[in-house]
């Protein structure tokens, strides 16, 4: 109950009031029966419905009225159940997703990108089931009490209309196949869009939020949770719909079979018949209830995973950045210290300079991509000391100053559809010359003018799928249109050979004259175009030289002609 809302609170009351008197309008229709077959019979509900006078075709019509009745509150009950069920998920995935996206990276440190994904996707899924069980508990324990009440109340004694109802459960269950078919295929491929949207989410997350795009990450998370919600509806409204033709069928061709059984001097068996339907409307619930146990198991841990999730805080800083200290300005990092690496990893003399390249390399696990989070500002680092424009500022001035960024990991895949739509995800404004300047910039011109579509290039199909070092020159296209302040590549050019390397590096480090780029590589030659490198030792102490330093720096990087070279 605390995960529904105030309006899905009194829907589901209204959902119990519409099961209540839909189980009523069946059991009364089930007792209409009898004077049917037994004209001039009473029974000890009063005269009203029950008029030992009243003709055989009245008796029909008013059963038939029941049966209407009780069928339509039926349907109209599981439709609003549907609805409740279909935007239950659809508040699930969405709440999570969010609370994910404003988390702060250390909360998520030891969580895997499997476990993110599922939360995302299946879990969400085992807890909607969970929850559409508990619906059929509800719909089974409501129809339960009111006809073992009507049952008892005719005659105690007969039990015996259980093969009928089974055969109407069949024919039931066979109703808009085809539909469900088609809507289940759709719920399949949104399913799988929604596992792209999940997939390797906290470098993900550091590309989304680098861009400042968490708002739209979540309306487009939304618009497919939301499809995702009209699937799982339709297929539920499917199932109800076959249901409310099987009991208007019914209740016609039963009325019409005891017109004809009057007239026909039948025989007088309406006590038995009234008690088989009564219990007859219990059998699907007693086949359908241990699913529904057996799905309550499984939501129950699915639930507490995905509370877990919910808990987190959230990353989001409300700090506004000072007037004295513009974006553009140089940033001087005295001291840094951070955890993770367990030891701690100590930073000092580090400039931050727009339109320089700082290279940053060390062994691998050493802490490079804990030191790219916290210069990102996404992580908090244990002491941090640093000057712009000559004013000391705290860490929280620093996030705010490098908001403005764009972080790109060798770990993240373009999600969107067409290259034009990958771009602009980056600039919406951007028109379509622009585009095709930052591909030409990365490399990628020739390579779509080879294509038939262009910009709208598939990013994913058999036909026109991009490699791996595409994908990489792609989002660093990204980079280009952002124009960012700060802007980090965790070996984000590792797919690329050495020599693309250093001619895409050095294109963006001439198209973004107003940006700090920071790059995380392991080839030495990018240093031939760095104006300064940051060595991480196994002392986990962080080396920065600058280009002036040509000398000392040599001995830290093992090579003296590459150094010769990054003078020139």
């Amino acid at each position: 109950m605390r995960t529904l809302s105030a309006s899905e609170l009194a829907e589901t009351a209204a959902y119990v009031v519409l099961s209540l008197g839909a189980a009523f309008a069946g059991s009364l229709a089930a007792v209409l029966l009898v004077p049917l077959v037994q004209p001039g019979h009473t029974l000890p509900f009063g005269s009203v419905l029950f008029d030992a006078h009243r003709s055989v075709e009245m008796q029909a019509l008013i059963f038939a009225a029941a049966m209407v009745v009780f069928a339509l509150l039926r349907w109209q009950a599981a439709r609003l159940g549907a609805r409740l069920v279909g935007r239950y998920g659809m508040s699930l995935r969405r709440r999570v997703h969010a609370r994910l996206v404003d988390a702060p990276l250390t909360s998520l440190a030891d969580s895997t990108s499997a476990e993110i994904a599922n939360v995302l996707t299946h879990n969400v899924e085992l807890i909607v089931q969970g929850f559409s069980a508990l619906q059929q508990l509800l719909i089974a324990g409501v129809t339960a009490a009111v006809s073992l009440g009507f049952a008892f109340w005719v005659s105690p004694p007969l039990m015996l209309a259980a093969p009928l109802i089974a055969a109407l459960g069949l024919l039931a269950s066979r109703a808009y196949g085809r539909e469900q078919s088609l809507v289940g295929r759709q719920y399949v491929v949104d399913m799988t869009r929604l596992f792209w949207h999940s997939e390797d989410f906290p470098r993900r997350l550091r590309h989304v939020r680098s861009f400042g795009k968490e708002d739209v990450e979540k309306e487009s998370y939304g618009a497919i949770s939301a499809r995702l919600c009209h699937g799982y509806r339709r297929q539920l409204e499917l199932v109800a719909s076959g249901r409310l033709m099987l009991e208007l069928l019914a209740a016609a061709g039963i009325a019409a079979l005891f017109v004809l059984a009057h007239r026909w001097h039948g025989i007088d068996q309406s006590s038995l018949i009234a008690v088989c339907l009564l219990l007859g409307r219990l059998l699907p619930y007693l086949v359908s209830t241990r699913q529904s146990f057996q799905q309550l198991r499984s939501a129950a841990p699915a639930f507490e995973l995905w509370q877990r999730y919910m808990n987190l805080d959230s990353a989001r800083s409300s700090v506004a950045p000072s007037r004295a200290v513009t974006s553009g300005s140089a940033l001087h990092i005295e001291r840094m210290r951070l955890i993770p690496p367990t030891a701690g990893l100590d930073v000092g003399d580090l400039m931050l300079v727009p339109g320089e390249l700082t290279l940053v390399s060390g062994d691998s696990g050493i802490g490079k991509s804990s030191l790219v989070d916290v210069l990102a500002g996404m992580m908090t680092p244990e002491a941090f000391v640093a000057r712009a424009d000559g004013r000391l500022i705290d860490f929280d001035e620093y996030r705010e100053l490098v908001r403005h960024g764009a972080y790109v990991s060798q770990s993240v895949r373009p999600w969107q559809h067409s290259v034009r739509e990958c771009l602009l995800w980056a600039a919406p404004e951007a028109t379509d010359e622009m585009l095709r300047s930052v591909l030409t910039d990365v490399g990628l011109d020739k390579r779509l003018a080879s294509s038939q579509r262009g910009l709208d290039t598939a990013l994913h199909s058999s036909s026109s799928r991009l490699s791996g070092g595409e994908l990489q020159r792609l989002l660093l296209a990204q980079v280009i249109l952002r124009q960012p302040f700060l802007a980090l590549l965790d070996e984000a050019t590792s797919a690329l050979d050495a020599a693309s390397e250093i001619v895409v590096l050095a294109a963006l480090k001439r198209r973004l004259p107003q940006t700090v780029l920071i790059v995380v590589s392991h080839r030495p030659g990018v240093a031939t175009i760095a104006d300064q490198c940051l060595d991480i030792g196994n002392d986990l102490v962080a080396t920065v030289t600058r280009k002036a330093d040509l000398r000392r720096a040599a001995p830290l990087f093992g090579s003296s002609d590459r150094f010769k070279s990054w003078m020139q």
